[in-house]
């Protein structure tokens, strides 16, 4: 089965909000089994629905869209379908009264607006919504699927799950999908591509390779779909461990694992611990880390020393070094890593300072430029980057090559 997935609605186009229904649909669908052909985000009109449509079944099996179920009058995904599906919309008693309970449960006036959300099309298979007040729809024609859900992200999981899923699974008939990913350290796309021009070419014709590149590391993910799932896992398995070995000289671990990642796992392993002292990152580095659960035992904490007198009183940084090297120089950087080490006893210490722009205020170093410092128990590696312009791209950069080197450091001694 080919699936496509449309996300309607204006605030999407123009960038106010962010489509994270898609990405979450095709998580779930292609745990099912079902092949993602095509993800659209398309206007709050009735003739980009019926376009949409129309192309989406032209190519796909199953329709999921999502929004434009309000009872508003910018919302007309309802009344588009209905149209296009040559029904009709029919009082539904039983919507209708689930709404009412939870109006009144909540002590919420129930209007007529309010009402128009239990008239559904007569033909198509409703859907209850137990997280809100508009009911999915299930349209089926002509060996097609068209499944209309509303665009709130936690309403419309909340279908995906307890009415979706259930009902493509009594259809059936899926192949099984397997996939594991590998992130390869210090290693470009092209070369990467070159090293496996082999390995690829000798692939079987149910498993694909895909690169994912992102700053300083790689994704290489091996996706293999095939009816006979055992067959399929023992495929991905071997085929995992004659891909680590082209790069068996590299950086290369097994699953979709981050920076942070990597260094928590270390670190937790054998009870070591982190601080990090920041400067023109302001916290990004510290806040990347918090992010996961579980990190308290290897992270103790960090400093933002943005002023040069905290840099001072804080890190120990001597005055003298930032008035000859300024607070954007490799001086700077190794002594606030050291500082930030001796103040928490870390065994591990980040320190970043830089000018991120638009100026460079009083330092001798042009805007883009990065100091970044690693101390370990034995030494201590700065490296000077240029990232460019402009400010969040710099600031971004500097926090993941920061994280980065400090990975590649903790590879080392794997």
């Amino acid at each position: 089965m080919k699936a496509s997935i449309i996300t309607i609605g204006d605030e999407i186009l123009i960038g106010q909000v962010l489509d994270t229904n898609s990405q979450w649909v095709a998580n779930k669908l292609h745990a099912l089994g079902v092949e993602l052909v095509e993800t659209v985000s398309i206007s709050d009109t009735k003739q980009a629905i019926v376009n949409g449509i129309d192309h989406a079944m032209s190519i796909a099996d199953l329709i999921i869209v999502t929004g434009g179920l309000g009872p508003t009058k910018d919302d007309v995904t309802k009344y588009t379908l209905v149209e296009y599906f040559n029904d009709e919309l029919v009082l539904n008693p039983e919507i209708l009264e689930d709404i009412k309970e939870r109006f009144r449960k909540r002590g919420i006036h129930f209007s007529d607006l309010n009402k128009s959300q239990a008239m559904l099309p007569k033909k198509a298979t409703i859907l209850p919504n137990k997280l809100g007040t508009a009911a999915g729809m299930w349209f089926q024609e002509n060996g097609k699927i068209v499944i209309s859900l509303p665009g709130v992200p936690f309403e419309m999981k909340g279908l995906i799950d307890a009415e979706v899923l259930p009902r493509l699974k009594q259809i059936g008939g899926f192949p099984s999908q397997v996939y594991q990913t590998y992130v390869l350290y210090g290693v470009g796309e092209s070369n990467a591509a070159d090293a496996l021009e082999v390995f690829e070419n000798n692939l079987p014709d149910f498993i694909k390779l895909a690169y994912l590149p992102s700053p300083g590391r790689l994704r290489l993910r091996l996706t293999g779909t095939h009816q006979d799932k055992w067959l399929l896992e023992n495929a991905i398995q071997q085929l995992g461990k004659e891909l680590m070995l082209v790069f068996k000289e590299e950086s290369i671990i097994e699953g979709d694992v981050s920076y942070v990642d990597v260094i928590q796992q270390y670190l937790t392993k054998n009870k070591q611990t982190l601080a990090v002292a920041e400067s023109c990152t302001g916290g990004k580095i510290a806040s990347d880390i918090t992010e996961k659960s579980g990190v308290s035992q290897f992270f103790l904490g960090g400093v933002v020393a943005y002023n040069a007198l905290l840099k001072q009183n804080i890190l120990g940084v001597s005055k003298e070094i930032i008035e000859k090297h300024s607070v954007v120089s490799k001086e700077v950087a190794q002594e606030m890593a050291l500082g930030v080490q001796k103040l928490t006893g870390a065994d591990y210490a980040i320190a970043t300072t830089g000018n991120a722009g638009p100026t460079t205020d009083d330092t001798n170093e042009e805007v883009g430029i990065v100091f970044i410092a690693i101390a370990t128990q034995n030494q201590v590696i700065v490296e000077r980057f240029n990232f460019g312009q402009p400010r969040e791209k710099v600031l971004e950069q500097a926090k993941n090559k920061a994280l980065e080197m400090l990975s590649q450091e903790i590879l080392k001694n794997q």
